[in-house]
């Protein structure tokens, strides 16, 4: 299953969009409201899902100046469609070493920064691949990731990749410097149920609202179902009179092998 969208095609201003894909992914788009001065939706998204080979890649985008940035590279990830999903089928200890090596070398060769010169603006990037019981990300610039699980949530923990300002790809690119700047990260996922969510930042930035702290996103989802819940969060949003548009991906994976554990069993955060 494959889909992609950018804002500049269909900009879902004043209008809370919610489409189901394959593997309970819910993608959710709101544009921003007019009423407050929005006028165009710049965010972008591609989505991949592989249920043959346990997988799935979502790229989620968020634009600045115009969506040009977004659209190209949604479009140069397809042009490289063939070269990535031969990766993506590699064993599990070679995915993700050659999925770095892909993306980094991609961003940096000269052929796409010679078309990030023809652009106007800059986009956001986070690149997130889940194979088996592992999660992979490269996050350029603001969007966030975002994970629940019982372990993790009993620790406090949920955002996984850096936010980071000043980061894009683009015009004006990271990796038109001499050394780009970027985060990676690798997760195992617990055994049993973990939520995996990405948003673009105007859901944690709309006043009068808590989403700022990470966990209090996914409270609605202990009661309601995906789309119900992501459809709640863009409501709520949408309701204290946003202006930003806001993309959100968001699905969970069954993994049935044991993760990691300490050799002390008694281990805890306190005592560490």
């Amino acid at each position: 299953m494959e889909y992609k969208w950018v804002g500049s095609d269909k900009h879902f201003m004043d209008e809370i969009n919610i489409l189901q894909l394959k593997n309970n992914l819910v993608l959710g788009r709101f544009g921003g409201n007019s009423s407050v001065g929005q006028y165009k939706n710049e965010d972008g998204c591609l989505i991949w899902i592989n249920e043959q080979d346990d997988w799935e890649l979502a790229t989620l985008l968020d634009a600045h100046d115009t969506a040009q940035s977004a659209d190209l590279v949604i479009k140069s990830m397809d042009e490289k469609k063939e070269e990535l999903k031969t990766i993506l089928q590699l064993p599990l200890n070679k995915v993700f070493p050659q999925i770095t090596s892909f993306f980094l070398n991609h961003f940096a060769s000269k052929e796409f920064l010679e078309q990030c010169k023809m652009i106007q603006g800059e986009t956001a990037c986070l690149i997130v691949v889940r194979k088996e019981n592992y999660l992979w990300w490269l996050s350029i610039g603001d969007c966030i990731l975002a994970l629940n699980h019982p372990e993790f949530s009993k620790l406090g923990e949920y955002q996984q990749n850096h936010r980071s300002f000043y980061e894009w790809i683009g015009q004006n690119s990271t990796f038109h410097q001499d050394v780009p700047t970027y985060n990676l990260g690798v997760k195992e996922l617990r055994k049993g149920i973990t939520h995996i969510f990405l948003t673009t930042d105007g859901l944690i930035e709309c006043p009068n609202t808590d989403y700022h702290k990470i966990g209090s996103i996914f409270k609605g989802f202990e009661t309601f179902s995906n789309q119900e819940s992501v459809y709640y969060l863009l409501k709520d949003i949408k309701n204290k009179n946003i202006r930003d548009s806001t993309t959100i991906i968001s699905w969970f994976v069954r993994n049935t092998k044991e993760a990691t554990t300490p050799s002390d069993l008694g281990f805890s955060r306190e005592s560490s």
